[in-house]
Order: structure tokens, then sequence, then C-alpha cells
């Protein structure tokens, strides 16, 4: 059986972050994502102009008939759109916990876009409290790491695009400990949903049973590469070759 991931997350209409990202990374490696949409959004490859949340009690619904029809076996959060869609969140994870309490989630705690637009309404970390507990893993860029401080999650994967010099660096922490840094060239370009692409990676290779270490190493091959291969479909920012082919 095709391992599932139930993503939580925006619909980008320009198809480069949110749920298109999140739906081509996972598949691109093997899974199956079940997508719910969290908010809607008015959005191209470079800004954010305006996010709609998706009301709470559709949002539910639409996962619950995902939890009742299908095994989950991984989860991946991008924009909860709200504080209200967030603490659903929260307590659908805590139903999937009960039945299996090694369900891994991934969460990506994106607080605004690349370019600082707001992707919800309302506080975005107070919209994030109730989540952390429950993340396996945790993938914030340098920004959104230094805005969250400390986290009560056992995995931290912080990430350096944000960072300077032409080496990016990577971190895992385990329990505020750095386990292993990863080194990558800095590629020339800027890239819309590159977060989300590692972030569903990870949830991917998670899902197929990867122990935490060998899925962060796995999605950030796959994510350097589609970064590598992005494509340009207009000015600024390049769109990740998630689904890599020859033509």
């Amino acid at each position: 059986m095709v391992p599932t991931v139930l993503v939580f997350a925006g619909l980008d209409p320009g198809g480069g972050a949110g749920l298109a990202a999140d739906i081509a990374a996972i598949g691109a490696l093997g899974g199956h994502a079940l997508p719910v949409a969290t908010a809607l959004t008015v959005q191209d490859n470079n800004r954010v102009h305006e996010v709609q949340p998706v009301d709470t009690s559709l949002m539910v619904r639409q996962a619950d008939i995902l939890i009742d029809s299908f095994s989950i076996d991984a989860v991946k959060i991008g924009i909860p759109g709200s504080r209200e869609n967030a603490a659903a969140i929260a307590r659908l994870l805590r139903r999937l916990r009960a039945a299996d309490p090694s369900l891994p989630v991934v969460l990506d705690p994106v607080l605004a876009s690349g370019h600082g637009d707001a992707l919800g309404k309302g506080d975005a970390v107070a919209a994030l409290a109730e989540l952390l507990p429950l993340a396996t893993v945790l993938v914030p860029n340098l920004p959104e790491a230094r805005a969250l401080g400390a986290v009560p999650c056992e995995h931290v994967m912080v990430t350096g695009g944000h960072g300077d010099g032409d080496i990016i660096v990577n971190r895992w922490l385990r329990d505020g400990v750095e386990q292993r840094a990863w080194r990558m060239p800095r590629l020339p370009h800027s890239y819309h949903g590159s977060g989300c692409t590692l972030a569903a990676a990870i949830a991917a290779r998670l899902a197929f049973g990867d122990p935490v270490e060998q899925a962060l190493e796995h999605a950030q091959d796959y994510c350097h590469q589609a970064l590598a291969h992005a494509f340009w479909i207009g000015p600024g920012q390049r769109i990740p070759r998630r689904i890599l082919h020859t033509h």
C-alpha cells in the first residue's frame, strides 16, 4: 500500500507553494498526499496579497472524511490560516495519536512569506502554540527559529537559507542539542515554496518508516535537487522542479 500523508496547508493558485508543493513533493517521493485546505490565498510567485482562512468546520469535515476512510502514515502542517484552525488541527492530531501514538507529524512553522507578507489572521506565533508540542519534527528557517525561541519539540531542523555566505548550513537539534549539521552550496536564485518542499519531503520519508536522521538526509537531498532544477514562469522567484524528469 502506498504511504499517505495528511496535509494541512493553504492553496497557492500560482502552484509554487502550499498544497501544490506538498502534493508534488510527496508524490515524487512515492507517497500520496491527502490535502486539506486551511486557507485560500491571492498570490503569485513573489508576493501574498490576501489570505482567507477556510471556515474551521469545513476544514474539519475535509479531514474527518479522510481520517475515516484511509490509514494515515504521517501528517504535514503548513499554514493553519487562523488560530481557530490551528486549535482544530491540534484536536484532530490528538485523535490520530490516540490510535497511533507514534504517528509522525512535521510542522513547517510558516510565520510569513519570504517577503514578510502575513499568511493568516491574527498572531502567527500564538496560532502555533497548540501545535508545537504535537510535532515530531519542526522545520523553521532562521527567522522563524528566532521568533519561536525554545520550543517543546523533540526534533528541530533549522534551515540556513536565510543566512549569509556561499554555504548553507542546516542544523538538526534533538531536545535542544545539535546532533548534526548539513552543509551545501548556496544556489544562485530565490525560490518559491522551498520550505514547503523540504517539510513535505521529510513527512513523506517518515511515512515510509525512515528514522528521523535518515528522513532529514533524504529530504534535503531531494529538496536541493528540486531547487537546482527550478524553472522560471515569471519575473522573480523560481519554482522548484519537484517532479524531476527529462524530455
